[in-house]
């Protein structure tokens, strides 16, 4: 076996330690963007998981929890208490839909509306940020979302 350069003959040495792994170095880059997100969003009165579900309501108004849950990936009972605090906050509406009781249906307020105009400032923000061209972002997007849904294959989830 080769040394690595740390002492470490390459195989399963060098695979076991931290800085090898793959699955850490998305978990810090996923808490970098946590921080960097907070900052910028605190100045918008929103958490991240509410600018998602803000994200998803600025392109199409009026969706059924389930229809928003499937979209992010949650489940009612994770998002119902994040849809609440939206609705205190005076950004959203939860309504019954009129056809079918079952359903809740979320749609914007008019201050919902209005705060995408502020919320436009937070990906050029984000963008300045990364130090990477739109190219290398868009680039390394796509890689992410293949590697997840390989690795969601891989583990038998299906969204």
């Amino acid at each position: 076996m080769m040394d690595d350069g740390n002492g470490e003959p390459n195989g399963d040495g060098a695979m076991l330690r931290l800085d090898s792994q793959l699955c850490f170095a998305v978990y810090s880059a996923a808490h970098a963007f946590t921080r960097l997100y907070k900052t910028l969003l605190d100045a918008l009165g929103l958490t991240y998981p509410q600018y998602l579900v803000m994200l998803i309501l600025w392109e199409g108004d009026n969706l059924a929890v389930k229809e928003l849950g499937g979209k992010l990936q949650l489940d009612s009972g994770t998002l119902t208490p994040l849809l609440k605090r939206l609705e205190a906050a005076g950004l959203i509406h939860r309504t019954r839909d009129p056809h079918d009781e079952r359903l809740v249906r979320i749609s914007l307020t008019e201050a919902g509306v209005d705060l995408r105009a502020k919320a436009s400032a937070v990906p050029p923000a984000v963008l300045a940020a990364s130090g990477c061209s739109l190219d290398e972002l868009t680039g390394l997007k796509k890689a992410l979302l293949d590697l997840r849904d390989h690795l969601n294959a891989a583990s038998g989830f299906h969204p």
